[in-house]
């Protein structure tokens, strides 16, 4: 009797795991740098920006890949939208978060070292930088924020396909995974029964 509790448990973590996907935290001063973006952003009479999950992914990987570099400013300075970003294995973080060239070309990375993430530094170092160019630019419709240490890095996306970052075809890997795991909260929850009776 409490091996089939077990297993029923089991299959319904597994399945819930399943359907309900992961949650997406988000880091205080992510969110903090996100409403004053768009607190700047309404002065400016321009629409709020969104937040896009696959932006954030991307965010994240290059603020991960930053973390132990020391703050200058030329870091990522030059990046130029409809170019591909300068950073170390950005191919390689792009597909960590599922996305290509294709879909990340009209979007912008804009990354930031801010010692300690003073709030009060971290908004100005793109309201007041080369970045306020690309947050007045009225293409721009999505946002992403990730970051670790005193790096934090903005990427913003576009409405169209070439700045959308969407997510990349899938090879089929993500349903074939899904799939298995179905299968075996599936299985879980038969030999469950079984043992019950």
């Amino acid at each position: 009797m409490a091996f089939s509790k077990f297993s029923l448990f089991l299959s319904l973590l597994l399945s819930s795991i399943l359907f309900l996907g992961h949650p997406v935290l988000s880091d205080d001063e992510e969110d903090k740098l996100y409403q004053g973006i768009n607190e700047y952003r309404k002065t400016l009479k321009l629409t709020t920006l969104t937040k896009n999950d696959n932006a954030e992914c991307l965010a994240d990987e290059l603020a991960d890949q930053f973390k132990n570099q020391p703050c200058t400013n030329a870091t990522g300075a030059n990046t130029v939208p409809g170019t591909e970003p300068q950073f170390p294995n950005y191919p390689n973080l792009l597909a960590k978060c599922h996305l290509n060239v294709s879909n990340t070309r009209d979007g912008a990375v804009m990354p930031a070292c801010v010692p300690g993430l003073d709030p009060s530094l971290v908004l100005p170092n793109f309201t007041k930088s080369l970045y306020s160019q690309n947050l007045n630019d009225t293409k721009y419709t999505g946002i992403g924020i990730g970051s670790d240490n005193d790096w934090i890095v903005v990427v913003l996306t576009t409405s169209t396909a070439e700045g959308s970052y969407a997510r990349a075809t899938s090879n089929g890997a993500d349903m074939i995974s899904k799939t298995g795991l179905m299968y075996c909260s599936m299985l879980l929850l038969a030999l469950g029964n079984i043992f019950m009776l």
